[in-house]
């Protein structure tokens, strides 16, 4: 059984360290993307997705492909205007400001954990939320 995901906030759990997170599921919002911005605190999670575009972006992006148990799959830096390639296995995407994720550890292989926080509390997992 998959978890339904919602837009929202939480952290994201890294090697590194926890990241704040925000959460993109709605259309509107995985749309909407980190359009117009000019940086982003933490990163963004879009879900379901295996592709994103820089097309429009006003910053530099590392983007990682996360597959449904959200084990890194690829990680990329990408410049405006740009198209990445799909990942057939991939299910979700990080985006964070470029150059943020080989602090963070996150590199193919890697497994990554969500804990979201406000009305959409509790772990991908199902398990209660560790709170943020």
């Amino acid at each position: 059984m998959g978890r339904t995901w919602r837009d929202g906030s939480g952290r994201l759990e890294t090697p590194g360290g926890a990241v704040p997170l925000e959460i993109a599921a709605s259309y509107r919002a995985r749309r909407r993307g980190l359009l117009g911005r000019d940086g982003i605190d933490g990163a963004l999670l879009i879900t379901p997705t295996n592709s994103i575009h820089t097309f429009g972006m006003r910053f530099t992006l590392d983007v990682a492909y996360l597959d449904r148990s959200l084990t890194v799959l690829d990680v990329v830096t990408m410049r405006p205007g740009r198209l990445g390639m799909v990942r057939w296995r991939g299910r979700h995407v990080l985006e964070a400001a470029g150059g943020t994720m080989a602090g963070w550890g996150l590199r193919p292989g890697v497994t990554v954990g969500v804990n979201l926080t406000g009305d959409i509390a509790g772990d991908v997992t199902g398990a209660p939320s560790r709170g943020a």
